[in-house]
């Protein structure tokens, strides 16, 4: 009774099947190292994108201050205009 023929074959598609495993991984890894570094891309973005939103939002606000000047001045104005010559 030869056992060795036998195993020969199931040896070599044990050794076949780790080949394709180690290559599968292979590519799931680079897979993943490319998803990660997209990832971090995005978060760059993210963060420019929110810099830029707060920037925006300051110059909004200074604009606002300065319209309500405006306002108050023209308020002052319009009173004046109003006001019956003495």
């Amino acid at each position: 009774m030869n056992t060795q023929p036998a195993l020969e074959p199931i040896v070599q598609q044990i050794g076949e099947a780790v080949l394709a495993t180690t290559e599968t991984i292979e590519r799931m890894a680079e897979r993943i190292d490319a998803l990660t570094e997209q990832v971090q891309q995005q978060g760059y973005q993210i963060f420019a994108l929110s810099d830029s939103v707060q920037r925006l939002t300051e110059a909004q606000n200074a604009s606002l201050q300065r319209l309500d000047r405006l306002a108050e001045a023209l308020e002052r104005l319009i009173q004046v205009v109003e006001q019956p010559p003495e």
